[in-house]
């Protein structure tokens, strides 16, 4: 029989992982409230940019943003990882605070504004990368993670990165060096 932990001492959950499940399941809260963020900041840049070609760039970029988010909900819950609510409506909260910010505009959206959004979807999509290879290393010896359904995600990462830096790029030059046409 082994003792109890002594207080503050970490428990270690065996889930077959080898790793911390507390842990696991604060990483991975942590990356549902980013991938929150990240949804609502690619529905936003969408609704802002209807009818652009941007617009039409990003429409499907945003529409698999958010099912990466569902996706990501779903494996937490094949781990067995609670959905922290508050965590998720702080993802959704600093999205929204992250629009209030001065801009050199009063009334309207500055022209920056898009590219900050480009911005700042890239790096929630490198975020979101990131999390896609952890588990990926994961599934090498748990077996509720299916390895070919995380690559075919990090694959996707990889293309929606590639799409964001592409009109990321094009929004610098437009802005930044005056070469609108």
């Amino acid at each position: 029989m082994t003792a109890p932990p002594k207080s503050g001492a970490r428990r270690r959950h065996d889930t077959g992982l080898g790793v911390d499940v507390k842990l696991l399941g604060i990483y991975l809260n942590d990356h549902l409230a980013g991938a929150t963020a990240g949804t609502e900041r690619a529905a936003h840049l969408v609704r802002g940019s209807r009818g652009s070609a941007l617009g039409r760039a990003l429409e499907p970029v945003a529409a698999e943003i958010a099912q990466d988010r569902t996706t990501l909900i779903g494996i937490m819950r094949d781990l067995g990882v609670p959905v922290r609510r508050y965590k998720v409506c702080a993802g959704w909260a600093g999205e929204k605070a992250g629009r209030l910010k001065p801009n050199g505009r009063l009334v309207r959206r500055s022209p920056l504004g898009v590219l900050v959004d480009l911005e700042a979807l890239r790096l929630g999509i490198e975020g979101k990368a990131a999390v896609w290879q952890t588990l990926r290393r994961l599934s090498e010896t748990e077996e509720r993670l299916d390895p070919a359904r995380l690559d075919a995600l990090l694959e996707r990462a990889r293309r929606q990165q590639t799409t964001v830096e592409e009109w990321r790029v094009r929004q610098v030059e437009e802005l930044l060096h005056g070469t609108a046409g």
